[in-house]
């Protein structure tokens, strides 16, 4: 399975990038190929200044090795090695009416010291992270994770979507980091799902999320807009940074494994601004984007 998903997001990077960069017409991804000390390696793509994307990455990894004592002690095992692979991208458009998207699809195996596999799962998901809140934009991206969910249990929508508000969830802040979308993790084989079940699901979705971007990114990328509003980008981009140095289990895994610095912090936009106490205008856009980011809505 592993060798079978690792595979799969190899291609998905490939098909993933060759349409960010037609999309943006301009900037290309640079590649940097990197191998971790303790076992495994990675396959890093970063886009930056380009005419659509200020800055934006789309990165592969498969690592292994003796499982840190903190992630130990965080499964609650003694002794395990891992193996871990996926794929992580975030992408900080220039114009602020266009919204960062996440997301990430990935897989996990945990063996005793005898190397016999003792546990196994995939998790994963996208959302999105609105500046300017257009509300047919966030009803095509859910409805195209909605699509990919129904092909393979009717319950998985609605309860992936309510695990990603639930996680994507500032809590110093008391507000969602967008407007959400899928949010999985430790889908592990059961009487009604086995391993190649969750493996056509995770896959199923990581094959829409072009569909459920790039139609967004179209229609918006051209729109004019203001040094106000640019403004008001840079400020909410502060509050992305806040969650992913935060609360993000992705980054603290990666940090905890003696991950490659430069692919996680990838995440980060290139200009940001943390302002004291700055409150958007009654009756703005702005102020509209914060009240619905208070109580998640349903919006399929």
């Amino acid at each position: 399975m592993k060798d079978k998903f690792y595979a799969y997001i190899l291609a998905l990077q490939d098909t993933i990038t060759q349409k960010l960069e037609a999309v943006d017409g301009t900037a290309k991804f640079q590649e940097d190929i990197w191998k971790r000390p303790e076992g495994g390696g990675g396959r890093t793509r970063v886009i930056e200044n380009g005419a659509v994307f200020e800055k934006g990455g789309v990165n592969i990894s498969g690592v292994h090795g003796a499982l840190p004592k903190s992630m130990q002690a965080y499964f609650g095992v003694e002794d395990a090695d891992f193996y871990a692979c996926g794929l992580s991208l975030v992408l900080h458009p220039k114009n602020p009416m266009v919204p960062t998207v996440h997301a990430n699809w990935r897989y996990f195996e945990m063996y005793d010291k005898q190397g016999n596999l003792v546990d196994q799962w995939f998790g994963g998901g996208q959302d999105l992270t609105p500046y300017y809140l257009f509300d047919e934009d966030a009803k095509h991206f859910h409805t195209i994770c909605k699509e990919a969910c129904d092909k393979h249990y009717p319950d998985f929508y609605n309860k992936y979507k309510k695990r990603c508000d639930a996680y994507f969830w500032n809590a110093h802040r008391n507000e969602a980091r967008g407007v959400g979308g899928l949010f999985f993790d430790y889908c592990k084989a059961t009487d009604e799902m086995n391993m190649q079940a969750w493996y056509d699901f995770v896959t199923e979705v990581g094959n829409s999320f072009l569909n459920s971007y790039i139609p967004i990114v179209t229609k918006r990328k051209n729109l004019d807009y203001t040094p106000v509003q640019r403004d008001w980008q840079e400020i909410r981009r502060g509050r992305y940074v806040e969650f992913n140095l935060v609360h993000d289990k992705g980054t603290l895994f990666g940090l905890r494994t003696n991950g490659r610095i430069e692919s996680i912090l990838m995440s980060l936009p290139p200009h940001v601004q943390w302002r004291y106490d700055h409150q958007p205008e009654k009756g703005s856009e702005e102020e509209r984007l914060l009240q619905v980011l208070k109580k998640p809505e349903t919006w399929v």
